[in-house]
């Protein structure tokens, strides 16, 4: 939990103990996939949006209210809603993520960026705001990788692929494995 958050970080993520996870106001659940790669200076923001359409940005009922009331003020700071974060994600070095964002299985995230929408399976984002710059495999290929979640596979399964999961995705070697382990085919 981080404040009323309620945060999730699944099997043999790393990274996750200097990871910041901030909240303020309004609560949003986090949730971390598996096998997650989350570098150093990442911050999630769960909440503690300004609200820009009002007359002031300043936070009114959350904080000095002993001295400015406001305590009946609602909505601000504000969340935008749960923050998730898929399987096989690489997030670099000082990323800022915002609430309502959930980035897709097997994404990687830029140093320096920040993301402020979503992000798509297998998808290289980065910058400020951070913008697709290029997927890291075909269509057919993400797809096939989607449809084996090798993330999901029993530990000494995975340990059985571990080898060829560090090398260049070959379909026929996908197909085989999604037949093998999910008793499907995937036609290329």
């Amino acid at each position: 939990m981080v404040g009323a958050s309620e945060c999730t970080i699944n099997a043999f993520t790393y990274g996750y103990m200097h990871l910041w996870v901030r909240e303020w106001g309004e609560s949003a659940p986090l949730s971390i996939g598996k096998f997650t790669s989350i570098a150093d200076h990442v911050t999630i923001f769960l909440g503690g949006n300004h609200n820009v359409d009002w007359i002031t940005t300043y936070p009114f009922g959350h904080i000095y209210t002993e001295y400015l009331g406001g305590e009946d003020i609602v909505g601000h700071p504000a969340t935008k809603g749960a923050v998730t974060i898929g399987n096989d994600v690489w997030i670099a070095s000082h990323v800022a993520i915002m609430s309502g964002v959930t980035i897709g299985d097997g994404a990687v995230v830029a140093a320096y960026s920040v993301v402020v929408k979503d992000v798509q399976p297998y998808e290289i984002v980065g910058g400020n705001p951070a913008k697709h710059i290029r997927y890291r495999f075909d269509e057919k290929t993400r797809q096939a990788l989607l449809k084996l979640r090798w993330w999901d596979l029993e530990t000494e399964q995975i340990k059985e692929l571990a080898q060829d999961l560090c090398a260049s995705p070959d379909l026929e070697k996908l197909n085989f494995w999604i037949q093998k382990y999910r008793g499907e085919s995937y036609e290329s």
